[in-house]
């Protein structure tokens, strides 16, 4: 029994000792577990702050970066603001200067009128002297003449009277015919005189400037990353702003621009305001597009009726009707031949009135055909008709009056001249429309079409040199004395003319002149 208990007592040892064992292996192997898990914490702590501080070191640099872009945008947009107002208030100072050398001139001419008025007021009291002073002598020798046919005669003083009024009455019609016959050779004389005499005061005293526009707009950018951002992605910038504006945008490797290609100007212009505006406001996409196109073309056209009434009220137009006005405006962004239609209108609205003035005509319906001549211009794109037709109608129901609307019908000559007014606009249409430096052609077709026309004269036989001259309008050929007689070089100039006509296209005539000159050289030895 003792034993039993003994044993006991020891398998109860031996299992107290074995369980003893199992707990100090399982305690050790949990510490080995936890200081591993406590190892690999630590390191992905460790691993977690050196990602963090790689990341806010990055997002420095890139904070740093962006404020530098935004300084960098800041300052082109100030120095571009500079430099629109230093080309502003260039453009106000040439515009004061002009206007100041136009007061001065009409001070000048009114200055002149006075002193002219003075001294045919002179000559009328000198002409009412003498016409006083020969009615008296007349009286004197009537009375003579009297008493002598009753003296000699024996005529009554009424059969007297009778005689010395046929007398002075074949006298008088004598003196007359003779009179009106020198009047008349005088006249011929001096009307083409005179006529150019006009014409040349009439341009001298106007000089308006013209703004030659082309088929295409470049648009600055301060930022060649920003043509990525116009372009959008897959495209959908650039093609809501063409559909928009109705403009090409051409994005090439240009280094800061890009280009805008449209025949119109007026669309050339909405969409560079458009696109210069996104550009600065940063937010570019669809909806922004549609909404600063939309609202940078109602801004246009309000500035092009502000436009035409400022040239109405440049000519002292001042009761036009507002429709008409606004037309007039967006004359400005329509060109003819590179030609500026609403300063052409300007320009000939001066002519005109000049003219006008100079002839005791009524320049004030002169002024207004001369200035609406060509308002069809601005919709003839829009609508069926020739410019004529369409500027004709619209005046018309406009209210405007019969004598302006028939010098417009007349301006082209389509019909026959309804009153003096109607010619003046046409010869000032004529003049601002033919004279040199006017209208301008492409650059290229134009130098090219000048190398052709020299081209022309010189292959012929016996010409020297040849230039072309006037802006392509005159060519002026010098030719070997030896080789051509004079009547040889009337016959080459008629066949270069010909020659001209057939293989040139040209706006208006060229004038060929052929000169041939003889010379005789010796040497003094």
């Amino acid at each position: 029994m003792q034993d039993f208990y003994v044993r006991l007592v020891a398998d109860f040892l031996a299992a107290g000792i074995a369980a003893a064992g199992v707990f100090g292996y399982w305690l050790s192997k949990r510490k080995r577990l936890a200081a591993e898990t406590i190892g690999r914490a630590e390191e992905q702590a460790a691993r977690l702050v050196r990602d963090a501080a790689r990341e806010s070191e990055t997002g420095k640099k890139e904070a740093l970066l962006e404020a530098k872009e935004k300084a960098h945008q800041i300052l082109m947009e100030s120095e571009r603001q500079v430099q629109d107002r230093r080309e502003q208030m260039a453009k106000l100072e040439q515009a004061l200067t002009r206007k100041e050398e136009k007061v001065t001139e009409r001070l000048v001419s009114a200055e002149q009128h006075d002193k002219d008025l003075r001294g045919r007021e002179q000559v009328l009291r000198d002409r009412e002297k003498a016409t006083a002073e020969t009615a008296a002598r007349y009286d004197a020798l009537v009375r003579e003449q009297q008493l002598e046919l009753q003296r000699v005669a024996g005529l009554s003083a009424e059969e007297a009277k009778e005689v010395l009024q046929r007398q002075i009455e074949a006298d008088a019609r004598r003196e007359m015919a003779t009179l009106v016959k020198r009047l008349e050779a005088e006249a011929r004389e001096t009307a083409t005189e005179r006529a150019k005499q006009l014409v040349v005061e009439a341009i001298q005293r106007t000089a308006p400037e013209h703004a030659i526009e082309t088929t295409v707009s470049v648009v600055d950018l301060p930022s060649d990353d920003l043509k990525g951002r116009i372009i959008g992605r897959e495209g959908r910038n650039i093609r809501a702003l063409e559909i928009a504006t109705g403009v090409d945008l051409i994005v090439d490797d240009t280094p800061g621009a890009i280009i805008l290609s449209a025949f119109d100007p007026y669309r050339r212009e909405i969409a560079k305001q458009a696109i210069e505006r996104l550009i600065a406001d940063g937010r570019i996409h669809p909806a922004r597009i549609e909404e600063v196109v939309e609202k940078v073309r109602a801004e246009v056209e309000e500035s092009v009726r502000k436009e035409g009434e400022a040239a109405a009220f440049e000519l002292g137009l001042h009761d036009l009707h507002p429709e008409v006005l606004r037309l007039m405006g967006r004359l400005k962004f329509r060109t003819s031949y590179g030609q500026n239609v609403l300063n052409h209108c300007k320009e000939v609205a001066y002519l005109a009135g000049l003219m006008a003035r100079e002839l005791r005509l009524d320049w004030r319906t002169t002024v207004r055909a001369a200035f609406l001549h060509d308002i069809g211009k601005a919709v003839d794109r829009e609508m069926q008709g020739t410019h004529l037709e369409i500027g004709v109608d619209f005046l018309r129901r406009h209210g405007e009056s019969e004598p302006v609307i028939a010098a417009i019908a007349s301006h082209h000559m389509d019909i026959d001249w309804p009153s003096l007014e109607a010619m003046i606009v046409q010869s000032a249409d004529a003049i601002s429309a033919a004279r040199p430096g006017a209208r301008r052609d492409i650059l290229e077709s134009y130098v090219k079409r000048l190398e052709k026309l020299e081209g022309i004269a010189d292959s012929f036989k016996g010409v020297s040199k040849a230039f072309a001259l006037q802006a392509g309008r005159e060519v002026r050929i010098m030719v070997e004395s030896e080789k051509i007689s004079d009547e040889e070089a009337t016959w080459l100039c008629k066949d270069i003319a010909h020659r001209i006509e057939n293989e040139l296209e040209y706006p208006g005539q060229i004038k060929v002149t052929v000169i041939r000159e003889t010379r005789a050289v010796e040497y003094a030895k």
